[in-house]
């Protein structure tokens, strides 16, 4: 069985310290108890809808919609090549107004609208619900919301803290190590632009998926309740199930890098390009390259090198970026 996430408690003042230091996931329960949103849902799922309607922009926002014989898990049809689940585009109240309809419906239809930025579709939110103390300001905040739903097992680049203030939603996460044993997905055919484990979490096939018995011996649960807190560092996979009729989520997400870098995806899909049809022993010789330039560098890599003369070897700064960059877009026009 997996294990529970590590719970903190920790003075809002000491926020800041613990989250820059975490590398593993961290639930902080209550965190954001007195957000408007999470007071007005332990009080009912109605007044939370009312209160999050009275944000809407007006502007339309896309929502994922499922029959109700997909059970909520937002995934690939048969042939995955295409999705089970068809777009809509409506202002949050409609949304809103969608899932109080559904709300008492024993099998309803799924609707899910993911990422959806609170500056844009909700002016003002951010004012009443401060992000907690220790996220960048340049943080990118946004809205999750939706009926009882299941997003597979997934991971994100940048570090994330996800707050529920409505339902509740249970995280199943996994170490970034343990990608060969959950079966992932195309990289360049996703349900929302990551590529996602192919293993039904509530019906696990051990015949097709034999190694998911060893991912869930490294997994780790935990269910959130309104006000509560996971940090989720990263690269690690976290599969999300909204439990209740009526769940909201806001997330932040921020690398903490300089702008300057490139998102590390580009370099993996160009490394697709580049290594992989190689024969073994020449995939082994760059293996011991790209371990020593870049996985395994230190201070001693370049230490034989006079500073001046280190050039693509010294510590990186936004112009040599800069210039690196358009070197590889002039290799690249082929």
């Amino acid at each position: 069985m997996p294990e529970a996430v590590v719970e903190l408690a920790v003075d809002r003042s000491a926020l800041p310290g613990v989250l820059a230091g975490l590398t593993a996931p961290c639930v902080f329960r209550g965190l954001v108890a007195d957000w408007p949103l999470v007071v007005a849902a332990r009080r009912s799922a109605a007044e939370a809808m009312d209160l999050l309607a009275g944000f809407d922009a007006g502007l339309p926002m896309v929502a994922q919609v499922l029959p109700p014989e997909a059970k909520g898990r937002i995934f690939y049809d048969e042939s995955l090549t295409g999705f089970n689940f068809r777009p809509e585009r409506a202002p949050l109240s409609a949304v809103i107004d969608t899932l109080r309809r559904y709300r008492d419906v024993p099998s309803p239809p799924t609707v899910y609208v993911g990422s959806a930025t609170l500056s844009t579709y909700l002016p003002g939110f951010e004012a009443q619900h401060p992000a907690p103390p220790g996220v960048p300001p340049e943080a990118l905040a946004s809205l999750w919301l939706g009926n009882r739903s299941r997003i597979a097992a997934h991971h994100d680049v940048p570090d994330n803290l996800a707050c529920v203030a409505a339902g509740r939603r249970r995280f199943t996460l996994f170490p970034p190590e343990q990608v060969a044993n959950l079966y992932i997905g195309p990289l360049d055919v996703t349900p929302a632009g990551q590529a996602i484990s192919l293993v039904d979490f509530a019906a696990p096939d051990a015949e097709r998926f034999p190694r998911f018995a060893e991912a869930l011996h490294h997994a780790l649960v935990v269910e959130l309740e309104p006000g509560d807190a996971l940090f989720i560092p990263s690269l690690w996979w976290h599969h999300v199930e909204g439990l209740e009729p009526f769940n909201v989520l806001v997330n932040y997400w921020w690398r903490g890098m300089p702008e300057w870098m490139e998102p590390p995806m580009n370099a993996l899909m160009l490394s697709l390009l580049a290594f992989r049809e190689l024969p073994a022993h020449q995939r082994a010789a760059w293996q011991a390259l790209f371990r020593h330039y870049v996985f395994e560098a230190d201070e001693h890599t370049t230490a034989h090198i006079p500073e001046h003369a280190r050039r693509l070897l010294a510590p990186f700064d936004a112009a040599r970026a800069g210039d690196l960059r358009e070197r590889l877009k002039q290799r690249l026009k082929k």
